[in-house]
């Protein structure tokens, strides 16, 4: 069976860096950022990128490339049978969970899009908290535009690795930093904006402690994609001779980059109108519509302009995220069940479709939970808390650990063609450093320190 492959190296880089780029870039790096001492957050947080995001992405990328296959098939040739195919299955289960409930919140985003073009979101702030209040509790909308984001992510998933998913990304990732950098310098240019660029980038040390650090440890990991199987499925599509260290760093880079843009578009604005952002949903669907209003309402066509450019910049980072989830089940059920691409993609639409129906009416319009959470907020819970952490932890333990030293050596060097005189340094992070770092990700999020 022909797999495909990525075309070239500026597509391996933008298409894993647009699985690692999303939402989380916009609605809560910068809060966090910004609440946690600023540029102190951000050089512990690079710090945390460099300790585990980075080994953690390479460990992966060792797994997919080495089997050049899909996730669970991967762990299981390179285990010899052993049980460790399970790895691969957890982090299909979990991709697949999180496309389903993340498809929601990118049909509001899509939602957003439209009703900014139309003029719609356009008010006082009570104006706009109704206006998503109402919309959000709707059993109809927030479906039918969670399942059109599927059906979108579903006819770029079809079309391949090189006509779809490479195409895609080498088109989405340019438009989406052209739209943030044009975003950053009109809010830049606002009166009293350094107010808000202050805020974000000057370092404020006395607010370091061991929450804040595992604070970055947290953002580092879920920014980074880790325990999906999405690094993994994605390095089976690399050819041999791409850099997995060097690959790793350029997407850290970028994925770090758009973070701290997305600081510099939302603070300024915020404190050009005096509004204290706050984070998740509510800083992009709430505060902000009302922040572009205020800030660039004495503007002719400015607040409109700069609403429709935000969310068709929210629109491109949801897709290229949604991409990389749905093609992890996508590429299991075409190698595993011998199904022609175009069949696997539907098996994922409509489970992931199922999953977003009942996750988008659990938000408002009907009372659908399980143990005392929404069914949105338990799929959160579930993958934030436990599927995404075991998953990073059993692919370091497996490749650090398991997987014979020479043949980790083998695909870190590129067969010997590469120096490789960080790999004894990878080797002890992915070992010892990465699994301590993701038990303390684990304890923080369920509030144990």
């Amino acid at each position: 069976m022909d797999r495909g492959n990525f075309g070239s190296k500026i597509g391996i880089v933008l298409a894993t860096a647009g699985s690692a780029v999303g939402l989380g870039n916009v609605w809560r790096f910068p809060y966090t950022a910004g609440e946690n001492g600023g540029a102190a957050f951000i050089l512990i947080y690079i710090g945390c990128i460099l300790v585990l995001g980075i080994p953690g992405m390479v460990s992966e990328f060792i797994v997919g490339r080495h089997a050049q296959a899909n996730a669970a098939k991967a762990y299981d040739v390179l285990s010899k049978g052993r049980p460790w195919k399970f790895v691969g299955y957890l982090g299909i289960l979990t991709s697949t969970i999180i496309l389903g409930f993340y498809a929601v919140v990118a049909g509001w985003c899509l939602q957003y899009l439209f009703a900014s073009i139309a003029g719609q979101v356009n008010g006082d702030a009570e104006y706009v908290k109704d206006y998503f209040v109402t919309f959000s509790s709707d059993p109809v909308k927030p479906t039918l535009w969670g399942i059109v984001f599927i059906v979108i992510t579903h006819l770029v998933i079809v079309r391949g690795v090189r006509g779809g998913i490479e195409r895609a990304s080498k088109l989405l990732m340019p438009i989406l930093f052209i739209l943030l950098m044009l975003l950053v310098v009109a809010s830049c240019m606002l009166p009293g904006a350094m107010g808000g660029v202050k805020f974000l980038l000057q370092p404020d040390f006395s607010k370091l402690s061991s929450s804040v650090l595992l604070e970055a440890l947290g953002q580092a990991f879920f920014s980074l994609s880790l325990g999906t199987a999405c690094l993994c499925t994605y390095a089976s599509y690399f050819s041999k001779d791409t850099n997995l260290l060097r690959s790793a760093g350029q997407i850290a880079l970028i994925d770090t980059l758009i973070a701290i843009l997305s600081g510099l578009m939302i603070f300024p604005a915020a404190f050009s109108v005096g509004v204290n952002p706050d984070s998740g949903p509510s800083l992009i669907f709430i505060t902000l519509p009302n922040v572009f209003q205020q800030a660039f309402g004495a503007i002719p066509a400015a607040g409109y302009v700069v609403s429709i450019m935000f969310y068709a910049l929210l629109v491109f980072a949801a897709l290229t995220s949604t991409i990389s989830m749905h093609e992890i089940g996508t590429a299991f059920f075409t190698e595993e069940f011998a199904l022609k691409r175009r069949s696997s993609a539907w098996v994922i639409t409509i489970i992931a479709s199922v999953i977003c129906i009942f996750c988008a009416l659990s938000v408002g319009a009907y009372d659908i939970s399980l143990m005392g959470f929404s069914l949105m907020d338990f799929c959160d819970h579930l993958t934030a808390n436990f599927l995404l952490p075991i998953g990073a932890m059993l692919a370091c333990l497996f490749v650090g650990w398991y997987i014979p030293k020479q043949v980790v050596h083998d695909e870190f060097t590129n067969g010997g063609t590469l120096k490789g005189r960080l790999f004894g340094v990878y080797l002890f992070a992915v070992r010892i450093v990465c699994p301590i770092c993701i038990i303390l990700i684990f304890l923080h999020q369920l509030g144990i320190v």
